[in-house]
């Protein structure tokens, strides 16, 4: 199993992941992704997309505003109850989410629940904590002219939220889907990109962090319908992590979450964990979430969300079910379960063995030698005709032969692609295999 601190230290050095504003010395709960990184985070984005989208005509894309008018979270329960429950310490004045340090509690847990497991600080090692309070993790904002000696009253009106979650901004276009294609039920709507939830201690990494890109579906059901579209989802979700990703199936665990635990507009969620070098952790969700926002929108709105089955023409509001997982979260379940420490020739080796559709890269070109001109002229159009072909390849000439590979190994390129000597005379180059380091000769035609 391999250890978080080396993915962390493998990212940073080969480009994938660098700690958020690194320059000013970090930011926490903030990530940039280097040009490795964007690469990798790109392909399986893209590969969900094609999964869940393209390759379906039951699920249409949207791509919704990140702001949003705030009666959307009134609607929708998160001004009220997207909390988390906050606990200071009285020594040391560090704050903590409460069921992150203490074992056997969970999100609603009170201050007496807290204070009887005797948990220590993990800043300062006392156990003298305040009382448990709900935070708030939406990120507030201020929309339009708002000057600093505004009157109270006058910020609040103004006050927006950087969207929590990616949902929302399905719902809440809907009805426009609905109103120009009218599609026939069941359908979906799939949306990528960036969610906000200004967590109270961001840890382990890219798994809890305060700014995330997401990928959510609303399948909008049948009341009726709901839990046998729920199963045919839950198989689809493996189908897509196991066989698309690549993720091995005896590190993915079903966990169908108790009443108390399940968000406030869940009816049955189940959650997929995932063994990650730090331990189980949550890789995503499948909740159902009957008609809650749909019906809220109604309320709220006065707009109606109902439904017209086109064959029998009744009405009713569509219930749904939601896959929702967290890009990140996904992004360093691939990593671990790609990163590798073996030997080769008696030296330990560092290897990534991503999926060749997940691979930054699918070939590196060098020539043998760098300083040998008809080498390097060839290995360039070797280059240029991969490249063509397949557009992701790169091109290395920097060191010897041995460090080249031992690079590439590291950033999980499947193949090496080596011209020498001999490839100007039979257009042949050495291909070396990054997994068992085997290599062959082949026809430059036939790459």
């Amino acid at each position: 199993m391999s250890k978080l601190e080396d993915i962390v230290s493998l990212c940073k050095r080969r480009g994938f992941v660098f700690p958020g504003s690194d320059v000013y010395g970090g930011f926490a709960g903030t990530w940039d992704f280097g040009p490795l990184g964007v690469i990798l985070k790109k392909k399986i984005m893209d590969e969900w997309w094609k999964f869940f989208v393209e390759d379906r005509e039951d699920i249409y894309g949207i791509d919704a505003a990140i702001i949003m008018n705030p009666k959307t979270w009134e609607a929708s329960g998160h001004t009220a109850t997207f909390a988390d429950p906050l606990v200071e310490c009285k020594e040391c004045k560090s704050r903590f989410r409460a069921d992150k340090i203490a074992d056997g509690i969970n999100e609603s847990v009170t201050t007496e629940e807290f204070l009887a497991t005797h948990t220590k600080c993990p800043v300062c090692g006392k156990e003298n904590w305040g009382p448990i309070r709900k935070f708030n993790m939406m990120f507030s904002t201020h929309v339009g002219a708002v000057l600093p000696d505004d009157d109270k009253e006058v910020a609040e009106k103004n006050i927006a939220y950087l969207r929590p979650e990616t949902a929302q901004g399905i719902f809440t276009n809907y009805k426009n889907v609905y109103d120009t294609i009218y599609p026939d039920l069941p359908f979906g709507l799939a949306q990528q990109g960036k969610a906000f939830r200004n967590e109270i201690s961001p840890r382990d990494f890219i798994l809890r962090d305060r700014e995330c890109s997401q990928m959510e579906i609303e399948y909008f059901v049948h009341p009726d319908t709901w839990e046998d579209n729920f199963e045919t989802m839950r198989k689809l979700q493996h189908e897509f992590l196991e066989n698309t990703i690549g993720l091995p199936k005896d590190k993915i665990h079903e966990y169908d979450v108790p009443a108390s635990d399940r968000a406030h507009y869940s009816k049955r969620t189940t959650d997929f964990m995932y063994d990650y070098p730090n331990g189980e952790e949550e890789l995503m969700g499948l909740a159902y979430r009957t008609d809650f926002d749909l019906s809220n929108i109604q309320r709220e709105s006065g707009k109606s969300m109902e439904y017209r089955d086109k064959k029998t023409n009744e009405t009713f509001i569509p219930h749904v079910i939601e896959p929702s997982i967290g890009v990140e979260r996904l992004f360093l379940a691939v990593l671990s379960n790609a990163y590798t420490e073996d030997e080769v020739n008696n030296e330990k080796r560092v290897v990534l063995k991503l999926p060749e559709n997940l691979a930054p890269y699918k070939f590196c070109v060098s020539p043998l030698l760098k300083n040998k001109p008809e080498l390097v002229e060839k290995a360039k159009s070797v280059y240029q005709q991969l490249r063509t072909k397949y557009s992701n390849v790169t091109w290395d000439d920097s060191g010897n032969i041995g460090k080249r590979y031992r690079k590439q190994d590291e950033i999980g390129t499947p193949k090496c692609v080596v011209i020498d000597y001999d490839t100007l005379n039979d257009d042949t180059v050495t291909v070396r295999d990054r997994d068992t380091t085997k290599q062959t000769r082949v026809k430059i035609a036939d790459l």
